[in-house]
């Protein structure tokens, strides 16, 4: 076990509520559980996402903390939050990393796997989508239509 970890997982869903497909408006709630793995307390300070649609429109989202906290996560413990994002096509996948000081000053990354945003038919239903893996283009777009706006963070001691 490494002394600077955090695992991450996640689950999303589709908000229809939200969304609106005339527009090509689709959005997702995605809620992050954060696990300090690691032998250290470490604070999450910032992130870095990639959101990409199925026509391979990027958006990269950076920010400090998540949902306005930064927060110090004790090994063995987790800290989850829902936060958001808008796409413009029923299907895409998202990926990042946190970027976390320990306790003792030491800099680290902690990686956020890539994920899919789906609607619950689109995954069926688009042959772009049947790979699991969307194509890579270059990150030219800095503008972001997720946010961590309307999230709702809990702090749990599970072990």
């Amino acid at each position: 076990m490494s002394q600077y970890e955090f695992s991450v997982s996640v689950q999303t869903r589709y908000l229809p509520d939200q969304s609106d497909p005339d527009s090509h408006q689709f959005a997702f709630a995605y809620t992050l559980t954060i696990r300090n793995t690691g032998q250290i307390a470490a604070q999450l300070i910032s992130r870095h996402w990639i959101i990409t649609d199925s026509d391979a429109h990027v958006q990269e989202v950076k920010g400090l903390g998540v949902v306005g906290h930064q927060p110090l996560i004790p090994p063995g413990e987790q800290f989850e939050y829902t936060s958001w994002a808008v796409i413009a096509t029923p299907v895409g996948t998202m990926r990042g990393e946190y970027f976390c000081v320990a306790e003792d000053g030491e800099r680290f990354e902690a990686p956020i796997a890539e994920f899919a945003l789906h609607m619950a038919y689109a995954a069926h239903a688009s042959l772009k989508w049947t790979s699991g893996v969307l194509p890579r283009r270059s990150l030219a777009s800095s503008g972001s239509r997720g946010s961590d706006a309307f999230s709702f963070p809990t702090m749990s001691t599970r072990r």
